[in-house]
């Protein structure tokens, strides 16, 4: 049994719903198909970030990227009938995938595109003022 009931301590956390989250993510079971299409999650600078996501085949209408609340929402269906096409071998997959990423706080889309059959959506972390480091000025007491 790979599930756990986690209900009645929900109750007692306040403020803590995505470590809840975060649980009931390591309750599911992997299936092969979370593992398509496959994904790279790049650092390319200080506080900016990239997904490349593999899909080959899929045009730029067939694919949605979606931010709601923390959860960052890929999804990719194709739209185009291939009518007459008879296949020999099909190793191009062509089914529709979902996937989601979990963003942590301050990290934000900022753009994405498609270039050779490779997704690549950029993420940039922005800290707000309140909490960045600041340089508290030190005076001497007056004698």
């Amino acid at each position: 049994m790979r599930h756990f009931d986690l209900t009645p301590l929900y109750r007692s956390t306040v403020g803590f719903d995505r470590f809840n989250r975060v649980f009931d993510a390591i309750g599911r079971v992997d299936t092969p198909a979370q593992t398509y299409p496959p994904y790279n999650i790049e650092k390319s600078g200080e506080d900016a970030y990239r997904i490349t996501m593999a899909v080959a085949g899929f045009r730029e209408a067939d694919i949605d990227v979606t931010v709601t609340d923390s959860t960052l929402v890929i999804t990719g269906k194709q739209t185009v009938d291939q009518d007459g096409v008879e296949y020999l071998h099909r190793g191009i997959a062509g089914r529709p995938f979902e996937r989601r990423f979990e963003l942590a706080d301050g990290i934000k889309v900022v753009g994405g595109r498609l270039e050779n059959g490779l997704l690549h959506v950029d993420l940039v972390r922005e800290v707000p003022a309140h909490k960045r480091p600041r340089q508290i000025k030190i005076e001497a007491a007056a004698a």
